[in-house]
C-alpha cells in the first residue's frame, strides 16, 4: 500500500538538550569513514527553484534507477505544508501514485531506498520526518549510533516514531534542535539560519555515514544537504539549484556542479547557495563543468545499458590511451601521477588495492608491472588493506582503483595509506570523486558514465591504464626500446581488435542460448588471463545469479575437478601463448569427465581444440600484455546474453548497487 502524507500543523514538542555524551560523538568524525553493516548506494534528488519540483524529482530518480533500490518517495513543500508520496517498489509505482494524487510546489526532495534498517515497506521508504511533520529528510548511508540517539530523544519525550529506520532518528534530532532554538516570532531569515545550525549540531552527534537532503515547511525557499562518506553534489542552475547523490540525475538540467567534501553542509536557495563546515566555517568550492551530457546516459537503440557499454569499448579503450603514448621514447606519458622521473625510478614496490572488478584489474596489473618493469607488485582487497598492518617501506607506491572514486573500502584504504605516509595514487573514472580529490595524483580513465551495475568498459579502461603504467615503469628500468615499441603497437591495435571481438556477438549469443539451462559455470585461465577467469565468473554471478567460480587452470586437479559434471560448463581462456599447451592438458582432463567446454582462443590454436571443446571462440592474436582486454569482452557478452535469456533485470541485478559507499 502506497503512503500519502499531508502534514498540516506542528505537534507539541518537548525541549531538546545536547548532552555531554552526545557531544562526545563528535570526536569520532576525525577518523576514517566508519564501518557499517550493509552496502548502500541509494539515490537522492532535491530541487529548489521556480519550476514544478515533482516532475524534476521523478525524472532524477529514474536516472538513478541503475543504482538499485526497493522503494521510492518524495516530499514537496506546498503552501506552508509538506505533501509526501512514497511506496515500496519501482519508481513507476511512485509516478502512478503521483498521477493519482498530484503534488505541486517548487521545493522538494526525493529518494530511492535500498533497505538497511527496517523492512522493505511503504512506511520505511524515504522521506522521513521529524516529530512535527514539518521537516522531511532523505538519507544515504548508515547512522551507527541511531539507537543511542533514539533512546535519548525518547527520554526527552519524543515517542512519535513512525518507522524502523535510522534515518527517521536523524530527522527527529534535527527537528527538535530546530524547534528548541526557534521561537514562533522569529522571521523567515532567522528560521533559515536556525535550521542550518540545527543540521550542523545534529550531524556533530552522528557516528556513521550520510549523504542527506532536507526541506522544512517553515522555510519554503531553500533546502539543506550534507555529506560524510556518501556522495552528494550541488547542481547550480539559473534561478534554480539541485542536490543529487550522482550528477547523472541532474545533468539534463545543469552541467555546472559543486562536489561536496566530507563534513560539508550546503544551504541552497533559488538564486544562491552557501557551504560551511560542521563547525560553521565558510568553505570555498569551485563550480565544475560536467564532462558528459544527458544524451551520454541514455541507452540509445540498445535494450540495456550493459550491452551499450560493452559495445562502447573500442572507443573507451582508445580514450584511455589517447595522448598517453610517446612513440619517440617508446614509453607512456602519465603526467597526472604528479611524480618526476627520479621519484618514479625510486619506487621499489607497488601495491594495487580495490574491490570487485577493480581488484581483478589490479590482479592483471600485478602480472603486467612485474613482467614489464620487474617491480615487486601485490594486490590487496581494499577491505583487508585498511584493517591489517601491511608491512611497507618508504619506496612503496600505492594505487587505489575505483570506477566511481567513491567506493568506501577503497577510499578507506587510500586514507590509511596516506595516513601512514605512503604516496597514494588513484585510478578512477570520476575526476571530481573523493578518491580523485584526496589522492596524491593518479590517472583518469575517460570511460564516460557507466550506468550498468556490472562493470564492463571501466574494467577494460583500467587494464589499458595498468598496461601504460607497466610500460612507463619498464622503460625507466630494464625494458628495451624495441619491446616498448611492441607494447605501443599492441595498444594501438586494440580498438580495432575489440571491434572484431564484438563482431562475434551473434556466436556468443547462440552459445548463451545453448547453455541457458546450465546449473553454473567454471572459469579457468593462466598467467595474465587468470584474473579474467575471476572477472568472468563475477560477471556471471552478478547478472545471471548462477553459481560461478574462477580458478587458475593448474588448480583443476587440486580439488576443483570434483565439481566437473555434464551440466556444469567450463570456460577456458586459452589464447595462443606460452602456456597454451598447459591449458590444453587441463581442457582434456575436463573433457574426459564429460564436462562441456567453452574455449576462448586465438591464432592457430583453434585447430588443437577442434576435437575437444564443445564451443570455440577465436579472438584476434595479440601480445600477452593486452590479451586480457580481448578475452574479457566475450565473457561480458556471455554473461549478458545468458542473463537476458533467463529474463534477469540486467542493469539492476538483485541485491546489488553500482557503487558500494558504505562497508
Amino acid at each position: 500500500m502506497a503512503i500519502t502524507i499531508t502534514f498540516l500543523q506542528q505537534l507539541p514538542l518537548a525541549a531538546t538538550r545536547v548532552t555531554r555524551r552526545q557531544q562526545s560523538f563528535y570526536l569520532a568524525i576525525a577518523g576514517d569513514t566508519p564501518a557499517a553493516t550493509v552496502q548502500n548506494m541509494c539515490g537522492i534528488v532535491g530541487y529548489v527553484g521556480r519550476a514544478q519540483a515533482t516532475p524534476i524529482l521523478l525524472d532524477g530518480l529514474r536516472r538513478l534507477e541503475y543504482r538499485g533500490y526497493d522503494s521510492a518517495g518524495l516530499a514537496v513543500v506546498q503552501r506552508g505544508r509538506l505533501e509526501t508520496r512514497k511506496c515500496a517498489g519501482r519508481i513507476a509505482a511512485l509516478a502512478k501514485l503521483v498521477r493519482k494524487e498530484p503534488v505541486s510546489g517548487s521545493l522538494g526532495v526525493s529518494h530511492t531506498r535500498w533497505a538497511t534498517h527496517g523492512k522493505v515497506n511503504d512506511q520505511n521508504a524515504h522521506p522521513h520526518f521529524d516529530a512535527s511533520g514539518k521537516l522531511a529528510l532523505v538519507h544515504n548511508g548508515v547512522i551507527e549510533n541511531y539507537q543511542a540517539l533514539k533512546e535519548e530523544l525518547i527520554r526527552d519525550g519524543d515517542t512519535n516514531f513512525r518507522s524502523e529506520t535510522d534515518t527517521e532518528v536523524l530527522a527527529h534530532l534535527i527537528g527538535k534542535l530546530y524547534d528548541d532554538s526557534c521561537a514562533s516570532t522569529v522571521d523567515a531569515p532567522g528560521k533559515k539560519a536556525r535550521l542550518f545550525d540545527a543540521v550542523r549540531t545534529a550531524l556533530r552527534q552522528v557516528i556513521g555515514t550520510y549523504g542527506i537532503a532536507l526541506v522544512h515547511a517553515d522555510v519554503p525557499d531553500f533546502m539543506i544537504g550534507a555529506r560524510r562518506g556518501s556522495p552528494l553534489v550541488l547542481g547550480v542552475g539559473k534561478g534554480e539549484n539541485f542536490l543529487a547523490s550522482d550528477v547523472s540525475a541532474i545533468v539534463a538540467y545543469t552541467r555546472d556542479a559543486v562536489y561536496l567534501n566530507d563534513f560539508d553542509v550546503v544551504a541552497a536557495g533559488t538564486d544562491k547557495f552557501e557551504i560551511t563546515s560542521l563547525a560553521g566555517d565558510s568553505t570555498e568550492h569551485p563550480v565544475s563543468k560536467v564532462e558528459f551530457t544527458a544524451e551520454d546516459v541514455r541507452k540509445g537503440d540498445f535494450p540495456h545499458y550493459m550491452l551499450k557499454e560493452i559495445f562502447e569499448q573500442p572507443n573507451t579503450v582508445r580514450d584511455a590511451m589517447r595522448g598517453r603514448l610517446n612513440h619517440e621514447e617508446c614509453t607512456a606519458r602519465l603526467g597526472g601521477l604528479n611524480m618526476v622521473a627520479p621519484q618514479l625510478r625510486d619506487v621499489g614496490r607497488i601495491v594495487l588495492t580495490g574491490c570487485g572488478t577493480a581488484l581483478h584489474a589490479g590482479r592483471v596489473g600485478e602480472y603486467l608491472i612485474e613482467r614489464l618493469a620487474n617491480i615487486p607488485t601485490e594486490v590487496d582487497y581494499a577491505s583487508e588493506f585498511r584493517h591489517r598492518n601491511t608491512p611497507m617501506t618508504s619506496e612503496t607506491l600505492v594505487f587505489a582503483i575505483s570506477q566511481s572514486g567513491e567506493t568506501a573500502d577503497t577510499l578507506g584504504a587510500l586514507r590509511e595509506s596516506r595516513r601512514k605516509g605512503f604516496r597514494t595514487l588513484g585510478i578512477c573514472n570520476n575526476v571530481a570523486s573523493t578518491i580523485a580529490r584526496e589522492s596524491d595524483g593518479g590517472v583518469y580513465m575517460h570511460a564516460g558514465p557507466e550506468i550498468g551495475v556490472a562493470a564492463t568498459k571501466s574494467f577494460t579502461s583500467q587494464l589499458v591504464i595498468l598496461t601504460l603504467l607497466g610500460l612507463l615503469f619498464g622503460r625507466m628500468r630494464n625494458l628495451s626500446a624495441a619491446e616498448g615499441s611492441r607494447v605501443i603497437e599492441a595498444l594501438e591495435a586494440l580498438p580495432q581488435q575489440v571491434e572484431a571481438v564484438l563482431d562475434l556477438n551473434d556466436q556468443i549469443k547462440a552459445i548463451a542460448k545453448k547453455y541457458a539451462n546450465a546449473n553454473g559455470f567454471l572459469f579457468f585461465g593462466r598467467q595474465f588471463n587468470y584474473p579474467i577467469a575471476l572477472e568472468g565468473a563475477l560477471k556471471m554471478k552478478e547478472i545471471t545469479y548462477l553459481f560461478a567460480e574462477g580458478h587458475p587452470s593448474a588448480e583443476l586437479k587440486h580439488g576443483i575437478i570434483a565439481l566437473i559434471r555434464s551440466d556444469l560448463p567450463s570456460v577456458f581462456i586459452a589464447p595462443d601463448d606460452s602456456v597454451f599447451s598447459k591449458n590444453l592438458n587441463n581442457i582434456e582432463q575436463v573433457k574426459a569427465r564429460k564436462g562441456p567446454i567453452i574455449a576462448l582462443t586465438s591464432g592457430n590454436c583453434a585447430k588443437h581444440l577442434k576435437e575437444i571443446a564443445n564451443e570455440i571462440v577465436v579472438l584476434p592474436e595479440a601480445l600477452d600484455y593486452v590479451m586480457p582486454i580481448l578475452t574479457a569482452v566475450p565473457l561480458q557478452l556471455l554473461a549478458y546474453h545468458l542473463a537476458a535469456q533467463l529474463g534477469r533485470d540486467v542493469d539492476k541485478p538483485r541485491n546489488l548497487a553500482k557503487s558500494v559507499t558504505v562497508e
